[in-house]
């Protein structure tokens, strides 16, 4: 997989988004990932996804991808 910002992997955004009912709009994966207890670094890379909406967990690993 490919490493993102600080070298957080997308594995790491992915733990936190396991049990996420899709569609979810990007607001919906912050959400989650807080109630599921996530830390600042893979929060920061979900804010910083592309917005709009993710159908699947592949387009969530595409969006993380696309994380700068």
């Amino acid at each position: 997989m490919s490493r993102v910002i600080g070298g957080r992997s997308p594995a790491n955004v992915l733990k936190y988004l396991k049990d996420i009912r899709f569609p979810a709009h990007k607001a919906d994966l912050l959400r989650h990932a807080v109630r599921e207890g996530a830390k600042e670094p893979v929060l920061d890379v979900i804010a910083n996804l592309p917005d709009g909406n993710y159908t699947n967990m592949a387009d969530v690993i595409t969006g993380v991808g696309k994380v700068e």
